[in-house]
């Protein structure tokens, strides 16, 4: 499993086109329905930090998310330069969960 955690602040102009590219990410994954992929965004009470999280079950998990085209184009309204803070990248290790994951 891969885990990683990706956390970046948008100027406050960019915000709603940022959460409109996410929920269009969101609606492909679960049309998608791929059991090796487990993804969440939220954002911060500020209403432009923006926290991803994806769970990966394998590499190729990894490489079908970053093939999506809705993940495309919202990677590349990122890189635009509508961001106040860029995107710091971590890898996590899982230590325990609620509930199965995959």
């Amino acid at each position: 499993m891969k885990i990683v955690k990706v956390t970046y602040t948008t100027k406050a102009a960019f915000s709603a086109q940022n959460q409109g590219n996410i929920r269009n990410v969101m609606t492909d994954l679960q049309q998608a329905n791929h059991p090796g992929i487990n993804y969440h965004a939220c954002m911060s009470d500020d209403n432009k930090t923006f926290t991803h999280t994806a769970f990966f079950k394998t590499d190729d998990d990894q490489k079908r998310l970053n093939e999506l085209p809705s993940f495309k184009f919202f990677q590349e309204q990122l890189k635009s330069g509508e961001l106040e803070v860029p995107p710091k990248q971590e890898q996590l290790t899982l230590i325990g969960s609620s509930n199965d994951i995959f």
